[in-house]
């Protein structure tokens, strides 16, 4: 069996059995390594050489947690949270809880939106905003894996629609760009205008599977317990910060001030850092309880930083066994000349490979370079070459266990412990989206 499936299998099926995704990871590596040919040595040396890759990631998401925590602490999160309650009502009937139902997920779903695009922090605003949530969730029975259906579906199709923030690095920077660089030796050029408007249609398909899972999957009640939110250092649990103007001022300038230096400077952690320290400033709290901040912060997102170190190592042992370009080509042998066959398989080969990398942004320089002349020699137009090519890598983002997509939903919405990672976020975003993704990709395909 090719390497690559084996590897993804592996992982895939051990994670589905509720063991750890991180060593799920390994264990997949150290199969499709050994499989794919590579030596026990030769396998863990590229596992080690991605691991490093991953280590930035991990740090960025460690300092976006403190800054959650110091966020956490001005009491904006548990307002906007009172807020609701208040909106909900002592006495509410049920149509009134249906709407505020509904307005919830609505809110969540478009501050999901503008975290790829309006205020690129992508998943640093998880931590801060579900959490002090789940009471009003809990007293609402709103099913949570509509919420993570919600959080994920903002958290992926706007960056592969529109091309501004994440949008203009997915679109322009990496798959306009793999295209352009794979085809220029075929006469094949893409333009940016191109690009939007072909992926236009995959991301219909996983609008309509967002409307079928918050409106038919997961419309019923689900009945969680009411548990205190317990805190990273294992002390009894989320106590509501008393909000008062000068930190709800503070946390307003921290937060504009994160997001300009991280659009600035690309960077995460100085944007995170620089946040940390004008709330600090503001008094929210005392500079001496930083390495507190920091070590509750880190607990926090700890699960999603090794996750992704892990993931990055994967990656590094599936592109060494080079057995990525021997599953296309032994695909594409299967199906002859078939347009549909071969348009199908490009879609199922970017599914395999994306579940086990976990990152759409880093499956396209690894498939654009084989994809491309494929695509050229069955005919495909280039506005379909686009579709396939970049549906092929978006595919799995959503519904993979090592994805951003579906750890960062985990990472709110289990705060308590009544969020199963793999069952509640994984499994629900992969059907709901990769699905529709793979119908509607097919069909942009054979007909642009």
């Amino acid at each position: 069996m090719n390497a690559v499936i084996l590897a993804v299998l592996v992982m895939v099926a051990l994670s589905l059995l509720r063991v750890s995704v991180v060593f799920a990871l390994v264990v997949g590596a150290l199969v499709g390594g050994l499989v794919g040919g590579l030596s026990l040595d030769d396998t863990l040396s590229a596992f080690n050489d991605g691991v490093g890759g991953g280590a930035q990631v991990a740090l960025a998401y460690a300092t976006l947690g403190a800054f959650a925590v110091a966020i956490s602490r001005s009491g904006l999160p548990d307002m906007l949270a009172n807020r609701l309650i208040t909106l909900l009502g002592k006495e509410a009937t049920a149509a009134h809880q249906a709407r505020v139902k509904m307005l919830l997920l609505v809110a969540v779903l478009l501050v999901a939106i503008s975290s790829q695009n309006a205020i690129p922090v992508h998943i640093a605003f998880i931590p801060v905003l579900i959490p002090p949530l789940l009471a009003v969730m809990n007293r609402l029975q709103l099913d949570r894996r509509a919420v993570a259906c919600a959080l994920t579906f903002g958290l992926t199709a706007p960056y592969m629609l529109l091309p501004v923030g994440f949008g203009a690095i997915f679109l322009n920077d990496i798959l306009l760009a793999n295209l352009n660089s794979a085809g220029a030796s075929l006469g094949l050029e893409i333009t940016r205008g191109m690009v939007p408007m072909a992926m236009a249609i995959p991301v219909a398909g996983m609008a309509i599977g967002l409307l079928v899972a918050l409106l038919f999957s997961y419309r019923g009640q689900r009945t969680y317990a009411s548990k205190a939110v317990a805190a990273p250092n294992g002390q009894p649990a989320h106590t509501p910060a008393q909000p008062h103007m000068l930190g709800l001022i503070m946390s307003g300038v921290a937060i504009v001030a994160a997001l300009g230096l991280q659009l600035y400077t690309g960077s995460m952690i100085v944007g995170g850092l620089v946040g940390i320290g004008l709330l600090s400033l503001g008094g929210i709290f005392k500079w001496r309880e930083a390495d507190d901040l920091f070590t509750s912060g880190m607990r926090m997102m700890a699960l999603i930083g090794f996750i992704m170190i892990s993931a990055a190592g994967f990656a590094e042992v599936m592109k060494a066994t080079g057995d990525i370009e021997s599953l296309v080509e032994g695909a594409f042998d299967l199906f002859g000349d078939n347009r549909g066959l071969a348009a199908l398989v490009m879609l199922l080969v970017g599914l395999f490979i994306t579940l086990g990398i976990g990152s759409s942004f880093s499956t396209i320089p690894i498939i654009a370079a084989i994809f491309v002349p494929l695509a050229v020699q069955f005919g495909f137009s280039p506005m379909a070459t686009v579709v396939l090519v970049g549906t092929a890598a978006a595919l799995g983002d959503a519904g993979s266990p090592a994805s951003d997509s579906t750890l960062g939903p985990t990472s709110g919405l289990n705060v308590d412990g009544q969020h199963d990672h793999m069952w509640d976020s994984v499994v629900p975003t992969f059907l709901h989206y990769n699905i529709p993704l793979i119908a509607f990709g097919w069909l942009a395909a054979m007909s642009l």
